[in-house]
């Protein structure tokens, strides 16, 4: 086992962990919030935003960020194999489609969505706020589950790809 596999079979774990997390939400979560009246579906999403902050999440979600690149440079040789190449586009997809998306569009709504005062609004100001989060955070987190899926797929199929020609070994 070299480096290089154990690398990728940790990048594969974590990515594997985040598209798992993604997509059931997207299937559990965001639909059981659904059936929530407003003032249930506000408290709700602000528990579970200020949940999810915690070191496990983090080391899955950063653990991606940093593993996918890394085990990139590792299978980047002269004459770069499939592996990299699959491994780069799971890096930049997973990069733009699931990290930047959290970081540029989940977080600025969960941030806004904390500085609300549930207890001394009004019930149209609450249902004001849940129009302006829901569909936008659901359709956003879609996108990252699109991503951290298609990422997985591209780093499972690297898994699976056994290119010897790197190491003088003819195919």
């Amino acid at each position: 086992m070299t480096v290089s596999n154990v690398v990728l079979v940790m990048t594969t774990t974590c990515t594997a962990l985040m598209a798992g997390l993604f997509y059931s939400y997207s299937c559990s979560v965001v639909v059981g919030l659904k059936l929530l009246n407003d003032p249930g579906y506000i408290a709700g999403m602000q528990a579970i935003n200020r949940a999810i902050q915690n070191p496990v999440f983090f080391t899955s979600f950063f653990g991606t960020l940093l593993l996918l690149p890394v085990s990139t440079y590792l299978n980047y040789y002269q004459h770069p194999p499939l592996r990299f190449w699959l491994l780069l586009m799971a890096t930049i997809i997973y990069v733009t489609g699931a990290f930047g998306v959290t970081v540029l569009g989940n977080i600025p709504l969960n941030n806004a969505l904390e500085q609300f005062n549930l207890t001394s609004a009004t019930a149209d100001a609450i249902r004001l706020q849940r129009s302006i989060f829901e569909s936008r955070w659901n359709t956003l987190n879609a996108i990252r589950s699109v991503s951290s899926i298609l990422s997985l797929i591209l780093v499972i199929i690297a898994c699976i790809y056994a290119d010897k020609s790197h190491l003088g070994i003819l195919k």
